[in-house]
């Protein structure tokens, strides 16, 4: 048992696939995640099949697509499906499994399969319960301290973090997954799993870390010539999603991505501290890391922000695998080292992967496929939302198509000539037959209230539904704003946003 190799499993919340210095981006400054991309495999086409926080979560845990798992839209007291997760997996084949940061579970002290949860769930108060994170503002005298920075989860406002570093969440993760670590059996594996809660907004990044962005010349946002023209031209969903930031000025949207930018690179720093910590103990040579995010940021590309959208920026994320190296033989065949693999991958396919990395068998029901050996999808599904904003993509090795049901509204890039999605092929004679594959193999794929949107003689015609006259009230404004924690809100049941 003690030869099977360990397990750290990375994720943060809002990071984009481009997100990457290893990717090319022009002024993010991530060197730990670089120094990762050159001793493993950076998969350049990794997807989350729902681009929201908790059905991304599901799939991720349980190798599960939304389908499978019953979530699309994002339903915060929706328990675990009955299906065996990640951790149960790693437990039952006898490693220790502990989980540091954020779950986006119900009920929240659910564990999931997870020996220890040390739990950071953003503040979110609707149940009555008090995470772990807030417990240690308290114990140092800033009880309910965490938001008295007065920045919402779920806007684009930022300004520097208000408390000392050491009390940043990001650096209290960092250190709980040290402790962890060094708190281990040491006769038996171990599976971590560190879930940074940033860079999801809130924007509050330490000050040193924004002073490190002064000097960097921050990239503008790009915008499409399909989405420049008027908002009422925009599909339904897109037209919602404007709504994040619409009365936001320049200076303030270009605080907002130097504020992000500031937060992801902090956590690539501490994630040294748990690399370090392996590396004393002895054991990152025998430790498998993977490193993701449940889903990206559009971060005013083409004037939109946050997710729950198929676009580039929303729904590719990094993926990151390391292997283990044999001390006597420098044997890393399972993982080579310095690929960029273009394959098609998904947030399923996570459990298997690193199951199968360390010999425990593949549950029946995993919807996802191992991301190392000769395997390559043809194409991949996506899902998001229901009713007047759902929207559904399908992408094979160039292309990409995105359905928006409201209004029967499609979008088709060719990924290859056009990474930034900045012409719409969907009406272009010479791709009419790629969006005719592709909307076949779309179809294909729904399933339940979807199979609505079909009609003709066959049922294989997409007519959607009628699109709605105007956005409706802002949705994104202040409903998701935190207070001062102390004394404990009482328990409302009612949602604080993603």
């Amino acid at each position: 048992m003690s030869n099977r190799p360990n397990v750290l499993l990375v994720t943060t919340d809002h990071w984009f696939a481009s997100l990457l210095g290893a990717a090319g981006h022009p002024a993010i400054q991530t060197p730990t995640l670089d120094e990762l991309c050159r001793n493993g495999i950076r998969f350049t086409r990794a997807y989350s099949e729902c681009p929201v926080c908790i059905p991304a979560r599901r799939t991720l845990m349980t190798g599960t697509t939304p389908r499978t798992h019953g979530d699309r839209t994002f339903q915060t007291g929706l328990p675990m499906p009955d299906a065996p997760t990640l951790a149960r997996c790693f437990r039952d084949a006898g490693y220790q499994a502990c989980a540091v940061g954020k779950l986006h579970v119900y009920p929240q002290r659910d564990r999931i399969g997870f020996d220890d949860v040390i739990l950071d769930e953003e503040g979110r108060t609707q149940w009555g319960v008090t995470d772990d994170y807030s417990l240690y503002l308290g114990d140092r005298g800033h009880a309910g301290e965490q938001y008295a920075h007065a920045m919402s989860n779920n806007q684009y406002v930022s300004r520097p973090w208000h408390l000392d570093e050491s009390l940043h969440r990001t650096n209290w993760a960092a250190a709980q997954m040290e402790r962890t670590i060094r708190r281990r059996d040491p006769r038996r594996p171990g599976f971590w799993y560190l879930a940074f809660a940033h860079p999801h907004p809130p924007l509050t990044p330490l000050p040193g870390y924004l002073d490190l962005y002064r000097s960097v010349a921050i990239d503008e946002p790009y915008v499409g010539a399909w989405a420049a023209g008027s908002p009422d031209s925009l599909p339904y969903a897109l037209r919602r999603n404007r709504e994040y930031a619409v009365h936001l000025n320049e200076d303030v949207r270009r605080d907002a991505r130097r504020a992000f930018y500031a937060l992801c690179t902090h956590i690539d720093h501490q994630l040294r501290r748990v690399i370090g910590t392996l590396r004393e103990e002895g054991i990152l040579s025998n430790t498998i890391i993977a490193f993701t995010s449940d889903h990206g940021d559009m971060l005013g590309n083409h004037g939109l922000w946050a997710k729950r959208c198929f676009l580039e920026n929303s729904a590719r994320v990094p993926m990151l695998l390391c292997g283990t190296e044999a001390e006597s033989t420098g044997d890393r065949s399972q993982v080579p080292v310095g690929v960029a693999d273009a394959r098609l991958v998904g947030l399923a396919d996570v459990m298997p992967t690193l199951l199968g990395l360390c010999g425990i068998p593949i549950p029946e029901g995993v919807d996802g496929r191992p991301m190392v050996g000769s395997a390559r999808r043809e194409y991949l599904y996506g899902e998001q939302d229901e009713g007047a904003t759902a929207s559904r993509m399908v992408t094979d090795d160039r292309y990409k198509l995105i359905y928006f049901a409201a209004g029967n509204r499609f979008l088709l890039f060719d990924l290859e000539a056009d990474p930034n999605e900045l012409e719409d092929l969907s009406t272009s004679p010479d791709h009419a037959r790629i969006r005719k594959d592709l909307t076949d193999r779309l179809i294909a794929e729904l399933y339940g209230g979807d199979r609505r949107w079909l009609a003709g003689d066959n049922g294989q015609q997409l007519v959607g539904l009628p699109e709605p006259e105007h956005g409706g009230a802002p949705s994104q404004g202040l409903f998701g704003q935190r207070g001062t924690h102390w004394p404990p809100p009482p328990a409302s049941g009612i949602s604080v946003g993603a």
